[in-house]
């Protein structure tokens, strides 16, 4: 080893002999190492230990107890001792190795770990800079402040946990605890898991002579004199100048007239904001500032920004947080298996709490949320596992499959399936050949075919003595369904379809009812009237589910406990294409059939992108398209105006087409504040004619077919993902006329402009979908929590690589342990419990 690992080796020797009293070397074994650190970094030669990592490892050694003492002590001499081992047989041995030492490689974790200590605000400081508070160079100044410890943090109260309310904080208090809760935080858990939102880089440390205006700095210095002031408009200044040794500089805070006296002359500080001019000087105004410590947490550092409410202030949650953090980061028994962290190559749970928080380095914050984020994936990955366990072990019905019955169907349409089509409902058939009920997710584009796919597998359902049915999230699509399906099947005149929706008379649901408990309806076409207590079937065998993240996990797991003890087989389906890893982590539980071909024969929607300067002609189109006997959808990104949001809305809209632009049509609004009744109203009126014109919001985006409509102008097209901008696109073209759509852009920026001409360039709404997740990533793809899952506070989707090492290790782990029922897995039981918000797994 070098002479350096040497000394260190001898001292923390020395420190072992004496109980680990941090009496070893005058001073304490923190102060030794800033010296330690330098000179280590001067001698060539690589280690097992980082110094990064060694320092990683001492840091807070003065705070530790005299156990953690030990650990760490005995920990670092047994990886030194190994290592002098290694050197000393590769030395012994014959060959090109004898020539010199061996160097062994650290691993990427250990290289991680080392990321935090090494760039730390000394590292940032300019060498060989003199320092006023010490008259010494930077680095000695810079050595002074890391020896500076603070008191080791309190230990939590008396039966406190995690799960204690924050109130129970000391500091926190009945009014803050509220304030905390409207930003959803309510327990101690909540607070540590509350994370920035962004982070301020006061980490540059440079002298005030070398500042330049516009600069985002931090400086060290001494306050030479401080004043207060009042101004003509009865603003009060606290002004103070510093000074570190190249130049002074002027600093002003306003209308905090407290600080006067905490800012005394002979004082150090440290200074972080932007650097501004005033009559020719350079000037500091109301930056961020806090006396020079060992421990930064507002300067000089990359400082987090939280997300605050009405009365918090920024330092006081800063405080509260780095307090938290020290009392009980130390007391977080890490759920993810040993075995698991190895493997990934991640950091501990208590480091990644600490860097996302408090961050060293750019690269101590990606490697904390990448190990946040895993964890995110893992445990949603375990809870999808573990609900598809459960629904495969329940008893279902294995079909006897009518092959010939449903080649006659498919020969008797009036058109050819397409390769995918076929292969969908092979699959679907197959899975419902089995005992355990099938969980099948159908996906395909607007107008790739779902429907006669799926009435393939409700014709299987009935020629095997069952019923079927199908739920529409709106009375709309139920009825649109319920023609479709009753076209399809009208050749089996012994098929019986009915339709149950909220706006039948209560006597037309009694006998729809009636006809489905006695088992004499076939095929029960409905919304969400098919999961009332009231609906009971005879033989249930086939759910099928449209637009299913419309529904909630509840009423799915409703309609699926109509089957009674044997389970029926569940096909959901979406017209909202997801890419791939977007899929498996969404419908981890299901199995996924894609149709990625439209049949021969769709109408090609001519789509352009266009900006304001193209409003009239693009109106003067419109009112062409109506007067020969079509219609159009107008979207607009809002439904009222907005004083935050520059973009139209639809009230607004809608009202000025109908006074200035289209008077002389008839025009309809649409939007998501609307009952349920007056939306389902409107769009009859759309579709039976009685509008030329529907101004809507986004809520539009999946609803009905109506063919006569063949131009869809999208406001603020900007704003609005690739794959939603698909969806609207898809509600024309659905007829045999010729459909355009039309994209309005807000910000006719290169870059907008450029994004959208994707769709001018392609229809397929998964390449889309791919693209959209690539350019907005998939928080903006859509929320988790309409389909059913927690929501993520790190991991982002469109972050593939982690997203399927986590689900690699899941797999990995639940085939081994699949109710989390080993003594070494029950704490990972507890958090993905805790993250599913379940009382168990069940």
């Amino acid at each position: 080893m070098s002479s350096a690992y040497d000394k260190l080796q001898r001292i923390l020797v020395l420190e072992k002999k004496q109980d680990c009293r941090n009496r070893a070397v005058f001073g304490g074994l923190n102060r030794f190492l800033v010296y330690w650190q330098k000179e280590a970094q001067q001698e060539a030669g690589e280690h097992r230990l980082s110094v990064g990592q060694i320092m990683a490892l001492f840091d807070d050694y003065e705070a530790m107890s005299q156990e953690e003492r030990a650990q760490t002590v005995t920990y670092v001499l047994g990886v030194l001792a190994e290592e002098a081992e290694a050197q000393a047989t590769a030395q012994a041995s014959p060959g090109p190795e004898a020539q010199g030492p061996k160097v062994v490689q650290p691993s990427e974790q250990e290289e991680s770990l080392a990321e935090p200590a090494e760039e730390t605000l000394a590292d940032t400081s300019v060498e060989d800079s003199w320092h006023p508070a010490t008259g010494g160079t930077g680095e000695q100044a810079e050595a002074r402040v890391a020896r500076r410890r603070g008191r080791p943090p309190a230990p939590p109260r008396a039966g406190e946990t995690l799960s204690s309310p924050v109130g129970t904080l000391k500091g926190v208090g009945e009014v803050n605890a509220q304030r905390l809760k409207r930003l959803g935080i309510e327990t101690i858990r909540d607070l540590i898991y509350h994370f920035p939102r962004r982070y301020d880089d006061f980490s540059a440390l440079k002298k005030i002579q070398e500042l330049q205006v516009g600069e985002e700095v931090t400086i060290v210095g001494v306050i030479q004199s401080v004043e207060s002031f009042r101004t003509r408009n009865g603003t009060h200044v606290t002004r103070a100048v510093v000074h570190d040794g190249t130049a002074p500089i002027e600093v002003s805070w306003f209308n905090q007239p407290f600080l006067e006296k905490r800012l005394r002359p002979g004082r150090e500080v440290v200074i972080s904001g932007t650097v501004e001019q005033y009559l020719g000087r350079l000037v500091f105004n109301a930056p961020e500032w806090e006396p020079l410590q060992r421990q930064l947490l507002h300067t000089g550092r990359l400082v987090p920004v939280y997300p605050l409410t009405k009365g918090m202030r920024p330092r006081w949650l800063r405080r509260l947080m780095k307090r938290t953090l020290d009392t009980w980061v130390p007391r977080i028994i890490d759920p993810i298996p040993e075995e698991v962290l190895r493997s990934a190559k991640l950091f501990d749970l208590g480091m990644a709490l600490r860097q996302v928080h408090f961050p060293s380095s750019y690269g101590a914050l990606e490697r904390a949320r990448q190990r946040l984020a895993f964890d995110e994936f893992f445990l949603l990955q375990l809870g999808i596992l573990a609900h598809r366990r459960i629904w495969r072990s329940q008893r279902g019905r294995a079909l006897e499959i009518p092959w010939e019955a449903i080649r006659e169907f498919v020969q008797g349409l009036p058109y050819m399936l397409t390769e995918a089509q076929d292969r969908a409902i092979r699959e679907i058939l197959e899975d419902m050949s089995r005992p355990e009920p099938m969980s099948r997710l159908l996906q395909g584009d607007v107008g790739s075919g779902k429907t006669v796919v799926a009435v393939a597998a409700m014709l299987a359902a009935v020629r095997n003595g069952l019923q079927a049915a199908i739920m529409a999230p709106t009375s709309i699509l139920a009825e649109q369904h319920y023609r479709t399906v009753s076209e399809l099947l009208a050749r089996y005149p012994d098929i019986r379809c009915a339709l149950l929706v909220g706006n039948l008379s209560e006597q037309e649901k009694a006998r729809v009812q009636e006809a489905a408990s006695a088992g004499r309806a076939h095929v029960v076409v409905g919304t969400h009237a098919l999961i009332q207590d009231s609906v009971d079937f005879h033989r249930l065998g086939l759910v099928v589910v449209d637009e299913q993240h419309r529904f909630g996990v509840a009423q799915r797991a409703a309609l699926r406990a109509k089957g009674g003890t044997a389970r029926p087989h569940l096909l959901t389906m979406s017209a909202t294409p997801i890419p791939r890893t977007l899929a498996l982590t969404i419908y981890g539980d299901l199995d996924i059939s894609v149709l990625d071909e439209l049949p021969p024969g769709r109408q090609q929607v001519l789509t352009a992108v266009r900006d304001y300067r193209s409003r009239e002609r693009i109106y003067a189109f419109i009112d062409g398209q109506i007067e020969q006997g079509r219609q159009a959808f107008i979207i607009c990104p809002l439904v009222e105006e907005s004083e935050v949001i520059d973009a139209k809305s639809a009230t607004q809209e809608f009202e000025r087409l109908q006074k200035e632009v289209f008077a002389h049509r008839r025009l309809g609004l649409l939007h998501g504040r609307m009952s349920d009744d007056d939306k389902e109203r409107v769009m009859a009126a759309f579709k039976g004619g009685e509008i030329d014109i529907l101004v809507s919001t986004p809520v539009v985006e999946v609803g009905i077919d109506v063919p006569n409509a063949t131009v869809m102008l999208i406001e603020g097209a900007d704003r609005f993902g690739l794959a939603q901008l698909h969806q609207f696109r898809g509600r024309v073209g659905r007829g045999a006329f010729k459909s355009y759509c039309i994209l309005l852009a807000d910000d006719p920026s290169p870059a907008a402009m450029e994004r959208l001409s994707v769709l001018e360039q392609t229809t397929d709404g998964f390449m889309l979908a791919e693209k959209d997740l690539e350019m907005r990533g998939a928080g903006e793809f859509f929320g988790l929590r309409q389909h059913g899952l927690p929501e993520l506070k790190v991991a982002n989707l469109g972050d593939t690589e982690t997203l399927e090492m986590a689900r690699k290790e899941a797999l990995a782990l639940f085939n081994v342990d699949p109710d989390l029922s080993r003594p070494e897995h029950r704490l990972l039981g507890m958090a993905v419990r805790r993250f599913w918000s379940l009382p168990d797994l069940s």
